[in-house]
């Protein structure tokens, strides 16, 4: 199970991120408790607690990278403490793997995975996720440190760069129109490959079929056995309850 956090209150430090009693530390803490071998990942990111929406730390309208590397890495320890298995940093952040892991281990963690969104687009099937979790940018959008979809030689480079910082899962982001990237990754590295088929994907498939112009079902599982034969090991998406009753 991956968590994500809505807080009752944001702020410009994301300090809910890291809070000893954050929503994602007692989530943690709680499902811990009733199912202690359940695989727990913490989505390590700010957008969801800052007042501004952005990924990282602002000054001047401008998101500051080398501060927000200090708070992405508090968050992560703080979510190793509650009791994480794998934190999964998101903020697309340079750097942001080996600062993780370097502040894990110094903190006794050096057991605690990391599952870097290694490859993560601007994209615009976001949209139903950040509504959800009120997390849109008041001002600007995240181009400046997401990647652009016509642009596959860096998602490459970026893969890489979190490779060499010690990831232990590299992830794609969509999953659907990125396949070829997915299939790019897995030819090259020989991390565990995660996709992520995000809320848009998901949300038109649904709508599709509320419609009644596809069966549900079948192209649910068509989606995620795209993504599985172009090289992902792990499939995160929306229909997880529905695909494992499919499969049974």
């Amino acid at each position: 199970v991956i968590l994500f956090g809505l807080p009752e209150s944001k702020d410009e430090i994301a300090s809910g991120a890291y809070a000893e009693k954050g929503i994602v530390q007692q989530a943690v803490r709680a499902i811990r408790h009733i199912a202690p071998d359940l695989i727990i990942i913490a989505d390590t990111c700010l957008c969801e607690y800052t007042s501004h929406g952005h990924c990282g730390v602002v000054r001047n309208n401008e998101v500051l990278n080398d501060e927000s590397l200090e708070l992405l890495a508090r968050t992560a320890v703080s979510q190793a403490e509650s009791g994480a298995d794998i934190v999964a940093p998101s903020a697309m952040m340079d750097g942001q793997v080996g600062a993780i892991r370097e502040a894990l281990d110094g903190a006794g963690f050096e057991n605690v995975a990391i599952m870097s969104y290694a490859v993560k687009f601007a994209s615009a099937f976001y949209g139903p996720f950040r509504e959800a979790a009120d997390s849109a940018p008041a001002f600007g959008d995240r181009r400046a440190y997401q990647m652009d979809s016509a642009n596959a030689r860096e998602a490459i480079r970026e893969a890489e760069l979190d490779y060499s910082e010690g990831a232990d899962i590299l992830m794609v982001k969509p999953a659907t129109v990125y396949l070829d990237i997915l299939k790019t990754v897995r030819d090259r590295f020989d991390l565990p490959l995660a996709a992520y088929h995000v809320s848009g994907e998901y949300s038109m498939i649904k709508a599709a079929a509320q419609k009644g112009w596809i069966d549900e079902q079948r192209v649910m599982m068509e989606t995620l056995t795209s993504i599985k034969r172009a090289g992902a090991d792990i499939i995160l998406t929306y229909f997880a309850r529905e695909a494992i009753e499919a499969l049974r």
